[in-house]
């Protein structure tokens, strides 16, 4: 199992940009990696996964042409780039790993490593 750890959360206006980074304790070649996001009331949304060095990814509806993800696995660590941020991107944000191949459909099998989550708050 590998242990996750985010940073990078905070509070941004209307249209401001958050990066946010997971660090693994493990190379994470053959892994799954992925962003969810839970607001309160709602559920778990998975919003990006990436697997591999060539780097097939996925993105939810919701983030489409705002976020990024990118992954430095040299370091272990994920990224999410926000941009364009509304209130509605407000929530939790966990990173998440499963040692499973993904692509255009993201998770195929729920993660099975979580990290502890870092807050986003986008303010109007």
């Amino acid at each position: 199992q590998v242990h996750l750890v985010e940073f990078g959360g905070g509070s941004v206006q209307t249209g401001g940009s958050l990066t946010l980074s997971c660090k693994a304790s493990t190379f994470t070649g053959g892994y799954c990696m992925g962003w969810f996001r839970q607001a309160p009331g709602k559920e778990r949304e998975a919003i990006a996964t990436i697997y591999g060095i060539s780097p097939r990814t996925y993105y939810g509806d919701s983030v489409k042409g705002r976020f990024t993800i990118s992954q430095d696995m040299a370091n272990s660590t994920l990224y999410l780039q926000m941009n364009n941020l509304n209130p509605e991107d407000s929530a939790m944000y966990y990173c998440a790993a499963a040692r499973i191949f993904c692509a255009s459909e993201g998770f195929t099998r729920p993660p099975t490593s979580w990290g502890q989550g870092t807050q986003v708050t986008v303010s109007s």
